[in-house]
C-alpha cells in the first residue's frame, strides 16, 4: 500500500496548532499556512521575497519552479494577519534587512532543511501518524481544492502545472464528485 502523500484539512488544523508552541510561533506558523494555502514548493516558499508580496492589493507573487507557471493569488484574512504579526516581529531578528521574508534563527534565508526538520517535529507535536514533508503541504493544497468543488483546470492554474497531468491526481480521488451519480433520473 503507497503511502499518503498529503495532510486531511483536520491534520492541517492540528499542524499550524503545534507550529503555535515552537520556539518561532509566528515565523513558522504563518511558514506553514502559506505553503498550504498557495501549494508553494519548498524552495519556492524559502525564497519569497518582500517584491512578491503586497500587503495593500492583498496578493501574492508565485514564482514556480520546475518550469511552472507564474501566478498570482489573493492572500486571504487569516494568511495577512499572521503575515503582518510575523513580518513586526521580524523587524527584531538578525537579518532583517535581507530580502526573504522567512528568515533563520541566524538571520539567513530559511533552508530546506530546516523546513523539513521543522515539519517533521510539529508533526510528531500534532500526533500525525505519518512523517511529514513540506511537498505533503502542496499536495494537501490541490487536494484541499478540488474538496471545496474547484475543477482541475482551476488548480492546474493555481498550482503552476503546465501539464494537466500533474493536476489530475487531485480530482480523480475526490469520492465528492461521485455524489448523485445514482439519483433518479441518473439510472
Amino acid at each position: 500500500m503507497k503511502k499518503r502523500k498529503f495532510l486531511t484539512q483536520e491534520e492541517i488544523t492540528r499542524l499550524l496548532k503545534a507550529s503555535r508552541l515552537g520556539t518561532f510561533p509566528r515565523r513558522d506558523e504563518c511558514f506553514i499556512k502559506m505553503c498550504f494555502i498557495h501549494g508553494f514548493r519548498v524552495s519556492e516558499l524559502c525564497n519569497l521575497t518582500f517584491s512578491d508580496i503586497n500587503l495593500e492589493d492583498c496578493v501574492i507573487h508565485v514564482n514556480r519552479l520546475k518550469n511552472g507557471l507564474k501566478t498570482t493569488h489573493p492572500l486571504i484574512e487569516s494568511e495577512i494577519i499572521l503575515l503582518r504579526k510575523w513580518l513586526k516581529e521580524r523587524q527584531n531578528w538578525r537579518g532583517a534587512d535581507a530580502p526573504w521574508i522567512f528568515l533563520s534563527q541566524k538571520g539567513g534565508q530559511l533552508s530546506r532543511q530546516q523546513v523539513y526538520k521543522m515539519l517533521r517535529s510539529y508533526g510528531i507535536k500534532a500526533g500525525i501518524s505519518i512523517t511529514l514533508s513540506p511537498h505533503m503541504l502542496r499536495h494537501s493544497c490541490g487536494y484541499a481544492l478540488a474538496n471545496k468543488g474547484a475543477d482541475t483546470r482551476l488548480i492546474q492554474d493555481y498550482l503552476g502545472h503546465r501539464n494537466i497531468q500533474h493536476t489530475v491526481l487531485y480530482t480523480s480521488s475526490n469520492p465528492e464528485r461521485f455524489i448523485g451519480v445514482w439519483q433518479k433520473g441518473r439510472q
